[in-house]
């Protein structure tokens, strides 16, 4: 069955103009048009219209669309990769949602929202921008790219980033109060933070762990980054990870 131009717009939500505008950039073709000029339109451009939308959805541009539907090799394929990045994007937005309505309880009650959770929901573009400067830095002096963020590993960053705070504040706080670096409470806090890595696909382990604290202490970057939280943070957390992976 075919459909008119006016049909096809009017069930899929879209304007008239669009569907012309579409044919006019060669996104979206009539599988035939009459002798009168009507573009007529058949289940395979619904099914493409339909792949279209989802990519608008997702905030791609024109551009980008013709070119991801270019790259896919099925529709099945298509439809795969667009339940993932709408269903990453669902689970930013619920988490954006949560962090609204902390914040209006907060501002209701007239407090300062924690900062570890005023951000959770960070998008790719958030995040991107996050890491440019570590980025930038490990390029010029290590020669070391970042891998870009994708879509579908915001989430996870952004479970990453609230525990990592939690585990900086939680060592930060321990060297306020005096605690030795082999004191059960933060070996018990390396302990789950290592652990948390590796349910984040890290591949790491109490010595290589160590190993990163050094480099830490050793890298002027990520010194400053430490040391910006608390004085003294970055050593007493290699000495801390040190004594966690001799006793492990």
């Amino acid at each position: 069955m075919q459909y008119t131009v006016k049909e096809v717009a009017k069930f899929a939500g879209v304007t008239i103009k669009t569907l012309h505008h579409y044919h006019k950039i060669g996104l979206l073709k009539p599988c035939k048009i009459t002798n009168a000029g009507y573009r007529l339109y058949g289940s395979t451009e619904l099914e493409q219209l339909q792949q279209i939308l989802f990519y608008r959805e997702l905030d791609f541009s024109l551009e980008d669309i013709k070119k991801a539907l270019k790259d896919e090799p099925s529709r099945l394929e298509c439809l795969t990769n667009q339940h993932e990045l709408l269903m990453a994007r669902k689970q930013r937005l619920e988490r954006l949602v949560k962090t609204i309505e902390d914040s209006i309880v907060h501002a209701k009650k007239g407090e300062v929202m924690d900062k570890s959770k005023m951000f959770n929901g960070f998008n790719k573009e958030e995040w991107e921008n996050a890491l440019s400067e570590q980025g930038k830095y490990l390029k010029e002096k290590y020669g070391y790219t970042m891998p870009k963020v994708k879509e579908h590993q915001v989430d996870n960053l952004n479970e990453q980033a609230t525990e990592a705070k939690q585990f900086i504040c939680g060592i930060s706080n321990a060297l306020k109060n005096g605690w030795k670096a082999d004191d059960e409470r933060i070996q018990q806090m390396l302990e789950n933070h290592i652990l948390c890595l590796k349910n984040h696909s890290h591949n790491i382990n109490a010595q290589s762990f160590a190993a990163q604290a050094k480099f830490f202490v050793e890298d002027d970057f990520h010194r400053n980054m430490l040391e910006n939280e608390q004085i003294g943070l970055s050593y007493y957390l290699c000495i801390a990870a040190e004594l966690y992976a001799a006793s492990n």
